[in-house]
């Protein structure tokens, strides 16, 4: 058995039983004690979105969503999606729209514990992330720091590979693509770009995926409605069979680990990273008055992920007519399911929507890794000349993304994911029940029609353990 091989098992393993199980049960928990509050709070949260902050130089709610949707929506819309319906059947796309609900319960209780145990540099801004209320709240700092390794492994390095990979496949549909030659040039062309930004901090990506998210992710929408309403007489159809294979039990339980249901959560939990960790470290950025102001926001995030973008994607593909196969696990399949409709425009539409997609997950991916660094260095951002040699790494590693293959490519993605979310979760259970004190502070504050502000005394804990909400 080869090392690739070895992987592969590792991965299996890890997607079923234990992955699914974890995610399942662990947004179940949280939806019940929450009382679906990712439902209920749904126009609360959309509203909050637009909320300022106190000073024009502290991250918005707005800007931390931004970053943290960087990240979520990326290259796994399209490919991710794709290679779900290829392999696991169009069943997979419920699988993907039901963890979608459950698991933005996830996200809600990660970015406001996030919040609550958010830190204060030197300016007076905010940062965190799960190492921090792993460390404060549980006072494990060796789980949190443990914690920290898979991040920067899973975003520096399993992430950034297989989005540089993502990247590349599209380009095979064109006559001019040589297995040889065209992946060493865009992966040489987007490492370049990529340290281009990453090198002006974070502020710039801040500014930048402000900027760049809400703009690729309209257009991408729109060309997908397009293509859904010219085949408006196959919706019903493609839902029927959605819903059929969704719970063909025999099929999904004859092979799990390759059936839809495993791979519809595998790649919604990919795309929408709700429960891995991912997320709070934006979350922790935002300036709000309550921490679950910003636990809400982050509930939007997965929804535009994976009920917007990945469901755009899964009906384009599924009622373009194009015939799903395992020769076609990718773009091109997305990319024939749009030429449908728009012809040659169809595959350069889905190169230059994978190009931007990537290029704001792999900012994104560097700035949760900032955090990260940070915490593993005393809570100090690592020096200078220490950054430049790590963006170089990470660089030859988006380089090398390029010419893996992409069984190798998901496997890696996946297992450092899996090491995340499986310290993650189970500490947010732990914890959950701060956020759920927060919530219902949160919530009798509406209900007297004032504008929620927090202060940590009044859900008990101790206000002079925490840098902010005294």
């Amino acid at each position: 058995m080869d090392f690739i091989e070895v992987l592969d098992s590792v991965n299996k393993f890890l997607s079923f039983p234990v992955l699914v199980i974890v995610l399942a049960a662990a947004g179940l928990f949280f939806t019940i004690r929450t009382r679906f509050v990712q439902i209920r709070l749904f126009g609360t949260a959309c509203k909050l979105i637009m909320e300022k902050p106190s000073a024009n130089h502290k991250v918005s709610s707005f800007q931390a969503l931004m970053v943290s949707t960087a990240s979520r929506v990326g290259t796994g819309n399209i490919v991710g999606v794709s290679s779900a319906i290829c392999l696991g059947g169009p069943g997979a796309c419920f699988w993907m729209w039901l963890m979608c609900i459950i698991g933005a319960s996830s996200a809600f209780i990660e970015s406001t514990l996030a919040q609550i145990f958010k830190q204060k540099d030197k300016n007076g801004h905010c940062f965190g992330g799960p190492a921090y209320y792993i460390e404060k709240a549980l006072k494990m700092p060796v789980i949190a720091a443990i914690f920290c390794i898979f991040l920067i492994s899973t975003y520096a390095f399993g992430f950034n590979l297989l989005c540089s990979f993502n990247l590349q496949s599209t380009f095979a549909i064109y006559d001019f693509y040589d297995k040889t030659w065209t992946p060493v040039i865009i992966g040489a062309i987007l490492a370049v770009l990529v340290g281009f930004c990453v090198m002006g901090g974070g502020k710039r990506i801040v500014k930048l995926t402000e900027k760049i998210v809400p703009v690729m992710g309209i257009a991408y929408v729109l060309i997908s409605l397009i293509i859904v309403f010219a085949n408006v007489t196959r919706i019903p159809d493609t839902f029927a069979v959605i819903f059929r294979d969704a719970f063909d039990f025999r099929s999904i339980f004859g092979g799990v680990a390759g059936s839809c249901m495993v791979l519809g959560i595998k790649r919604g939990l990919f795309s929408n990273e709700a429960g891995v960790g991912s997320a709070p470290n934006a979350s922790a950025s935002a300036d709000v008055t309550h921490p679950v102001k910003q636990g809400l926001v982050q509930t939007v995030s997965v929804y535009i992920d994976t009920m917007l973008l990945c469901t755009a994607t899964a009906l384009m593909c599924l009622t373009s007519g194009v015939t799903a196969s395992k020769d076609l696990e990718g773009a091109p399949y997305v990319q024939m399911a749009v030429s449908t409709v728009f012809g040659d425009f169809g595959p350069i539409f889905i190169t230059v929507a994978m190009v931007l997609f990537a290029f704001t997950t792999l900012i994104g991916n560097l700035y949760y890794v900032d955090n990260a660094l940070a915490y593993l260095n005393g809570k100090k951002h690592p020096s200078r000349k220490f950054m430049i040699f790590f963006y170089i790494a990470c660089l030859i590693v988006i380089f090398v993304g390029a010419l893996v293959t992409i069984k190798f490519a998901w496997i890696i993605a996946d297992i450092t994911m899996a090491g995340m979310t499986l310290i993650n979760i189970p500490c947010c259970a732990i914890l959950s029940g701060i956020a759920i004190k927060a919530l219902k502070d949160f919530e009798s504050q509406k209900k007297r029609k004032l504008n929620p502000v927090f202060k940590a005394k009044s859900i008990g804990l101790d206000e002079n353990s925490l840098s902010f909400w005294k």
